[in-house]
């Protein structure tokens, strides 16, 4: 359930606001609303925890190979570890610069051999003033004979040599009558001599470098505490240099001016703001949110409820305030859905394992297990039930798993059932046509209904849920009428997707009657027929019907198109199926692949590798469509038909 909320005002005196917040953080129940602070203490901090953060992810990047005690650390002394690290490797950076530029330079004079600036300069001096070009060799006999210059040496693409001049050539200038096939070749800052020491040099320090950071590894939890801290300092200051202040002025003295706070108390908590305030003389207001209120979430429920709480944190979704909790339901389609789409008890069994041992850690400590260990034994055992119902285990054909399995099985969904030759079914259409269904087609349709009727059950929940809302008020009738249309589309998907004949939209020798007077098809039909007209009248319900309905032909496409989402979201449900399928499919794959070697002992490894390495990633992406298609189900098809949106954000007291 969604906890009842208040929302309080706390005035207190100026100059005891920093103790006022104290008091209030370690109270720890109230939400204080948002609020933008700004001060130097605040600058610092924040410029201290970011400084922290960067050193923790840089140290994060490093693999300890022996594994380190940690040691603790002050603030402070975290801190300086922090700057000292980022400068680090920060000068690692620039080291690796240094070398890259400085081998670009000894590979460009590669072929030139030793180069000494100091050289060129000693001859400057002389009057002879060299400068290095290059060019094809096969232009360089073609100079023309007004340039004087000096051959270094040749290969088969280059020409090296020095141009003689008796004055400085400056950067752009060429010397009179010199081929545009030559390019002048800058002379390095230092010697290749010294280049090649410097980079040596920068290796070795580098070196240094790398070691002295992985020591600071052993610092880690501490910085990550450090970290912590100063995300509480930055929480306290924001507020404290956030809060609202009255304005100074003569006729109010510093000492009696005021300072003000707003937040949100879980109600059941509020008698203990009520004695903090008393206690410490504040002024203190509470009331109940309006409508306007941006009032944080806080869901109570039980353990086992609970459970879905590891999925919820992992997708960011909270539900508003004013919107429902629907963490029992979404737990117990969650769960439903993983079975169906992972679909194998084989792999079941795997999860289920994996639980138990997740669990054993803190059973040995005589611990209450975690939320995800539960999860994945609870997820884990329902993948094991569908697997046992649709007789799926690893991948492998009924004629290759044992009776027991097959017993186990509900044969109207079996793969035990599908893998039968013959007819099972025939049916006749109006025109008198006969339809021979395979055993194989009817499983498959009925997996199909089976997903619709889930879609029905989940869809029907919330109109449900909605009825009880508005029961007081006429609204209900429009909630009611969406009830409708959903019933009555159902059928219509049975018709369209699954079977005609055996769920026609008309009268036939097949069709199903109710009390053998009134066809199911037209039922369905004028379900769907005042379904609409009541959603129509009563959906936008707010004390006039005319005001209702007028709304209602504002948004009149949206209205008609209500209906067509009806039928593609009950559609949505049959993924369950289909990817489920896919996965079947890639594991009997890789059961096919591996199958030949095992009968050879040469290949074994080889086939127990592809088996391992084919159904783990099957897993991988069994998980990945748990996320796409089981949650989406719920935070989107389900979600739109409660009205819901997910605009809610966790409620956080201000707390130590």
């Amino acid at each position: 359930m969604i906890v009842p909320m208040k929302k309080l005002s706390i005035v207190v005196l100026e100059k005891e606001r920093r103790q006022a917040l104290k008091t209030l953080r370690k109270l720890g129940v109230v939400h204080v609303e948002e609020v933008k602070g700004e001060s130097e203490e605040l600058s610092a901090f924040k410029s201290k925890s970011s400084k922290i953060d960067l050193a923790v992810s840089l140290l994060s990047e490093i693999k300890s190979k022996k594994k380190l005690e940690p040691v603790p650390l002050s603030k402070d002394e975290a801190f300086t570890l922090a700057d000292k690290v980022i400068g680090l490797t920060e000068e690692k950076k620039n080291l690796f610069s240094a070398i890259a530029s400085g081998k670009n330079e000894l590979q460009r004079f590669s072929k030139w051999g030793k180069v000494v600036p100091e050289d060129f300069e000693f001859l400057a001096e002389k009057g002879i003033y060299l400068s290095l070009y290059e060019i094809p060799s096969s232009k360089y006999n073609s100079l023309d004979e007004k340039v004087d210059t000096l051959l270094v040496n040749a290969d088969k693409e280059l020409s090296r040599f020095f141009v003689i001049s008796d004055h400085k050539l400056e950067a752009n200038e060429r010397p009179e009558g010199l081929s545009p096939e030559a390019y002048r070749v800058v002379l390095p800052k230092v010697s290749t001599e010294e280049l090649a020491v410097d980079i040596e040099k920068n290796e070795k320090r580098i070196t240094e470098i790398e070691s002295e950071i992985s020591s600071s590894v052993k610092y880690l939890p501490a910085l990550k505490n450090a970290a912590e801290s100063f995300g509480k300092d930055i929480e306290f200051e924001n507020l404290y240099s956030g809060m609202g202040v009255e304005e100074k002025n003569e006729e109010k003295p510093e000492s009696v001016r005021l300072a003000w706070l707003t937040g949100y108390v879980p109600a059941e908590e509020l008698s203990k703001v009520e004695e903090t305030a008393v206690e410490n003389k504040w002024a203190f207001t509470a009331c109940d949110p309006s409508a306007e209120d941006n009032v944080p979430t806080k869901l109570k429920n039980n353990r086992f409820v609970s459970l879905i709480y590891p999925v919820t944190d992992f997708l960011g979704t909270v539900p508003g305030y004013n919107e429902f909790d629907i963490s029992n339901w979404f737990l117990l389609f969650f769960t439903i859905f993983f079975g169906m789409i992972f679909g194998d008890g084989g792999y079941g069994g795997l999860l289920f394992l994996g639980g138990i041992l997740a669990m054993l850690p803190s059973l040995k400590k005589k611990q209450a297990p975690g939320s995800f260990a539960f999860l994945l034994t609870l997820l884990g055992f329902a993948t094991m039930v569908w697997g046992a119902v649709t007789c799926t285990w690893f991948g492998l054909t009924p004629q290759q798993l044992p009776e027991s399995l097959k017993m186990l099985s509900v044969p109207a969904l079996s793969n035990a059932t599908s893998a039968k030759e013959g007819v099972k079914m025939v049916l006749h259409d109006a025109a008198g046509a006969v339809t021979e269904l395979t055993y194989s087609a009817w499983v498959k349709e009925n997996l199909q209904i089976f997903c619709f009727t889930l879609a029905l059950i989940q869809l029907a929940v919330a109109h449900l849920k909605g009825i009880a809302k508005n029961i007081r008020s006429p609204k209900f009738l429009g909630d009611l009428g969406s009830l409708l249309q959903l019933c009555g589309m159902y059928y219509v998907v049975l018709s369209m997707v699954v079977d005609g004949v055996r769920f026609p939209l008309g009268i036939t020798p097949e069709s199903y009657w109710l009390f053998d007077k009134v066809p199911v098809a037209f039922v369905a039909l004028g379900a769907i027929g005042l379904g609409f007209i009541l959603s129509f009248v009563f959906s936008n319900y707010e004390g006039s019907i005319g005001k209702s309905i007028l709304e209602s032909c504002k948004n009149i496409v949206s209205v008609l198109l209500g209906v067509v989402n009806v039928f593609s979201d009950i559609v949505s449900y049959i993924r369950l199926w289909a990817v489920a399928l896919a996965g079947g499919a890639i594991s009997a794959t890789v059961n096919e692949m591996a199958g030949p070697m095992l009968g050879h002992l040469a290949m074994f490894i080889f086939a127990i590798l592809i088996l391992t390495v084919g159904h783990g990633l099957n897993m991988i992406l069994n998980v990945l469509s748990v996320i796409v298609h089981g949650v989406r189900l719920n935070t989107l098809e389900f979600s739109s038909h409660l009205g819901m949106s997910w605009t809610g954000f966790k409620y956080k007291p201000f707390s130590e």
